[in-house]
């Protein structure tokens, strides 16, 4: 067979020589039309076919991405990371099957590259098992939502705003602006303390007096001055607590509860109200005192029998 391809060809070759030779093109170019037409017109209908498939893929693929988008928007338990993540596997999907479609046209046998794709498929699943399981790790950690795009959170080792949640890694970003890539596995496998999925919060102020103030005066004092904050919560009402009777004062604890927004100005605006309201009502707020006794010394002369 090969031996008669090779054996055409070369007539035809010869046949245009001898044609050229002649002068006689025009002859040669409309007889190799009319022996090859068929092929020319089988070969055209191939590429409007794939491109119609290109088409439909490009088609498919748009409306998918507005779909999955409009359900994660309306959907108040997927985050919207989830849908990017859909797209992108969808999408996928999609162009590999419209290239399996364009092979198949181009008579490739596409059954022996599904299974050869198979086969490297699970060669690279046995070499990347860690990115695998990042990847199953990450599709848990949308599906089950421990956290969402904008939360702070603290996972072992990391802590930080959550600024993007992909499959292999989430990215998050330190108070002080750095930026921090962590692997899904590692943030899965950890127990995830979210400060901002909670409406409310509570915050603990520790703040010390001195032994000679009235304590009582001391808990009034503080109570009022919690209750004359707006931004801290009436219910549950704000407490002030004996913590510790320590070497230099005795320690009042301010517990109250504020809105997770507010907690960090609430926080910093209690501290800089306690000096200037114990100090406005006459108490004191004492610093760490060591009073050392020096002993009489004896007399060198002096002797003990």
């Amino acid at each position: 067979m090969a031996e008669e391809k090779i054996t055409n060809a070369e007539a035809v070759v010869n046949d245009a020589i001898s044609t050229v030779k002649d002068g006689n093109v025009d002859g040669f170019l409309k007889n190799l039309w009319l022996e090859n037409q068929g092929a020319v017109f089988h070969f055209g209908k191939i590429l409007l076919l794939s491109a119609v498939v290109v088409l439909l893929a490009w088609i498919c693929s748009r409306i998918v991405k507005k779909v999955i988008h409009r359900s994660t928007q309306k959907s108040a338990i997927l985050d919207g990371s989830v849908g990017n993540i859909l797209y992108a596997i969808v999408r996928t999907v999609i162009w590999l099957l419209a290239c399996l479609i364009i092979l198949d046209l181009f008579g490739i046998n596409t059954a022996s590259i599904l299974t050869v794709l198979g086969a490297a498929g699970l060669a690279v699943g046995l070499a990347m098992k860690d990115s695998l399981s990042n990847i199953a790790a990450g599709l848990l950690l949308l599906f089950l939502r421990p956290y969402k795009v904008g939360d702070y959170v603290d996972c072992g080792s990391v802590s930080g705003t959550i600024k993007e949640m992909g499959l292999f890694a989430t990215i998050l970003m330190t108070p002080d602006g750095l930026f921090v890539s962590a692997p899904n596995n590692s943030i899965f496998g950890t127990p995830i303390k979210n400060f901002s999925r909670n409406p409310l919060r509570r915050a603990d102020i520790t703040v010390g007096i001195a032994y000679g103030d009235s304590l009582t005066q001391g808990i009034e004092l503080l109570k009022n001055m919690m209750a004359a904050n707006e931004l801290i919560m009436k219910d549950p009402a704000p407490e002030v607590l004996v913590a510790d009777l320590a070497d230099s004062s005795v320690n009042l604890t301010l517990r109250y509860w504020t809105t997770t927004e507010n907690y960090w100005n609430t926080f910093w605006m209690v501290k800089g109200q306690l000096k200037i309201t114990i100090e406005s009502a006459g108490l004191n707020i004492p610093f760490p005192q060591r009073v050392i006794t020096f002993a009489t010394p004896i007399p060198e002369n002096t002797k003990t029998e």
